[in-house]
This record gives structure tokens, C-alpha cells and sequence, in this order.
């Protein structure tokens, strides 16, 4: 099989990764839970990997890292742990389901809620952001890369214009975390929400949200904590304050060997890799009759992705073509971002994504560009 849909999930992981699961499956207890060996192991390892995430994303300290099953944990638990009826949220057409459904849900508990158009590439106007700032204004979230069209937004530009007008900066990290740099202090993000199983490697089931030091979070759920026993109320203490309930540590102790891994190839190599994948493959389709790809691909640096359709036919179609015919996964549909979709005039025929990663071959590339070739003289 060559995996294409990598912005899905990276199918293929780092052996120290699996390795490193392996490991914490025969060896640890549950991290904060006890004072023997198996405790008080997992307890380090939850630490460590704290403590990479933090240098990772250039956080303040290792306290202001909340472990979470992935990035739609995390969207929910900064969204609904910061807004409140009354308060005003701006955020873009390019999100995934992971930000716009939250927010629709605290729309009708009375957030004004304002969506910033996308033009036909897939692209915004950063000085819409400006133009619906109101009195009422609280937060502006968005994503650091589509998707659906790999079009990356400028999250430093973004940042600058929340801190400007004192609002709050959530940034959904879904597509880049591991792929390009972040410096949460940098791009004045006050709220980073980021999965561990596509761009950094890790295990599904993991993730994790930055909160900058000194803003307060409303939990999403209270409950065990391993401290505070007889408190009725939950720790206000951070990380503890966000992480009720036995935390993953066999996928964590997978997201330190895949961090590790990251630190160690550099994300600069690996993104190039990726990129070098991309564009072959774009350069390759681009100029073929009955082909139509998606995107801004006029600029340089961008998520590793290429979407597109071939004449009329549906996308679930033509992904179903590609495996069964010649080996290749992709994904069709919607990819839970339906106003995309809407930007691009995709919603009743969808689209059909190409992701890319560094463990990809030169001659998986030449097998879908063939495939798409081949398809598209068929129709």
C-alpha cells in the first residue's frame, strides 16, 4: 500500500516509537498514583515528555503543558474553558469541525461568533481580523494550516493583531505541530491545541494544549487527580487543573520517543522531505486535462497536502479507484471542513487529498502521478 493520507494520521511511525509503547505497556503504573517503581517511572516519563513539549513549543515552563486525547480534546477545553455568553470569537472559513463545532454549540449559549470568508483559493484577508473586532471581542482562534487545501495561515501576523487590540489567540495546530516551527511566546499564542498522532509522530489517543502562564482555563471535566483527596473541588494548580483522570501514559511514553526522534532528524529535514514530495507530485498533475487542485500554490512553504478532483466525477469514486486499482490511500469527502468546502464549491462532489511524509518513496510519487494521468484520460 502507498499511504497518502498522511494529514489524517502518519500511519507510518519512528521504531523507537513503537518500541517505546511496547515498553510502557509491560512496566507502567499509573503516573501520580502511588510511591513504588511503576508509579513513580510513569510519573517521570509524563514529566519528561512535559518538559519536551515545552522546549518544543517554547513555553514558559513544563506546568503550562495539559496532556489531552488529541487536538479536538483540547479546541473543546480552551473554547468552552475561556468563553462565556456575551463574549465576541472571530474566527476563519478554513477551520475544521474541531473549532467551528464548539463554537456553534457556545453560539446558542450566547457567544457572538463572527467567520471570516475565504476566498476561491482557500485564502484570508488578515485585515479582516481587524475590521470585526468589537468591544465585546474575547478571542480569536483559528487553524496554522488547512486540512483540506495545506494553505498555512501566518500565525505570527494573526498573533500580533490579537495582542494589539488585548484579545485573547487560541491557534489550532492539528496539520503542523512537528512539521513547522512554533514558538508559542514568539507569535503571542495564548492557547496552542495539537495532536500527537500526524506531525509529531506520536501514538494515536495523544495530544496536548499550551495555556500561557497566568491565564485561567475553566476545566472541561473535574474528577481524580491523585492530590487534593479530600478537596471537594478539583486543583486549581496547573497541569492538574486541566488533567482529570488517569492520563494516557503508554501513548505518552510514545510522544517522548517521537519528540525525541523529531529533535533528533530535525523538523527542517523532515519538512523539506515533505515538501519535496509535494511539489513533484503537484508539478506532476497540475497541468493535466480534467484535473482541478485546490489551494494557493503560488507562495513557497505549506502543509504537504494537494486536493483535488478529476472532471465530475465524485471523490469517494476516484479514492476508491486509487486503492483498489493501484495500492494508494487517500481521502475523499468532506473532511470535516464543510465552510471550505463551501469557499471551494466542493460540497456535493468533495475532494480527494493527496498528504504526504518523509518515509514516503520517489516511486510512490510516480505511481500517483500515473494514476492520476491515467484517471483522468479515462474520464
Amino acid at each position: 500500500m502507498i499511504y497518502l493520507d498522511n494529514a489524517a494520521t502518519t500511519m507510518q511511525k519512528p521504531q523507537e516509537v513503537v518500541d517505546a509503547v511496547a515498553a510502557a505497556m509491560c512496566s507502567m503504573g499509573n503516573a501520580g498514583r502511588g510511591a513504588h517503581a511503576a508509579s513513580l517511572g510513569a510519573s517521570r516519563t509524563v514529566y519528561q515528555t512535559r518538559e519536551r513539549l515545552a522546549d518544543f513549543f517554547h513555553a514558559e515552563n513544563p506546568k503550562q503543558i495539559v496532556f489531552t486525547s488529541n487536538s479536538t480534546e483540547s479546541l473543546n477545553i480552551a473554547l468552552k474553558g475561556v468563553l462565556e455568553a456575551g463574549d465576541h470569537v472571530i474566527t476563519t472559513m478554513m477551520e475544521h469541525n474541531s473549532v467551528l463545532r464548539p463554537l456553534y454549540e457556545l453560539e446558542e449559549k450566547g457567544v457572538e461568533l463572527t467567520i471570516i470568508k475565504s476566498n476561491l483559493q482557500g485564502t484570508i484577508d488578515y485585515e479582516d481580523f481587524e475590521k470585526e473586532v468589537k468591544d465585546n471581542t474575547k478571542l480569536i482562534v483559528c487553524t496554522h494550516g488547512s486540512n483540506l487545501t495545506g494553505n498555512l495561515v501566518d500565525i505570527k501576523r494573526v498573533g500580533e493583531i490579537a495582542k494589539k487590540h488585548g484579545l485573547l489567540f487560541a491557534v489550532d495546530a492539528s496539520q503542523t505541530a512537528g512539521v513547522f516551527p512554533i514558538d508559542v511566546q514568539e507569535m503571542q499564542i495564548d492557547l496552542l491545541c495539537f495532536t500527537g498522532h500526524k506531525g509529531l509522530l506520536g501514538p494515536q489517543g495523544t495530544g496536548g494544549l499550551y495555556v500561557r502562564e497566568g491565564l485561567t482555563v475553566r476545566p472541561l471535566k473535574v474528577g481524580g487527580s491523585g492530590v487534593q483527596t479530600y478537596n471537594k473541588k478539583h486543583p486549581v494548580e496547573m497541569p492538574t487543573a486541566l488533567e482529570a483522570g488517569t492520563l494516557n501514559g503508554h501513548g505518552i511514553a510514545g510522544l517522548d520517543a517521537a519528540i525525541e526522534y523529531l529533535e533528533k532528524e530535525g523538523i527542517d529535514h523532515i519538512r523539506a522531505r515533505e515538501q519535496e514530495f509535494m511539489w513533484r507530485f503537484y508539478n506532476g498533475v497540475k497541468d493535466i486535462p480534467n484535473v482541478k487542485i485546490y489551494g494557493d500554490f503560488s507562495g513557497g512553504e505549506r502543509c504537504a497536502i494537494v486536493t483535488l478532483n478529476i472532471g465530475d466525477y465524485d471523490s469517494s469514486e476516484v479514492s476508491d479507484e486509487l486503492l483498489m486499482t493501484y495500492g494508494i490511500s487517500t481521502r475523499a469527502g468532506g473532511h470535516c471542513a464543510p465552510l471550505m468546502h463551501e469557499a471551494l464549491g466542493t460540497v456535493e462532489q468533495g475532494a480527494v487529498r493527496f498528504s504526504f511524509s518523509h518515509y514516503n518513496t520517489d516511486e510512490d510519487i510516480e505511481t500517483a502521478i500515473r494514476a492520476i494521468k491515467e484517471l483522468a484520460t479515462e474520464e
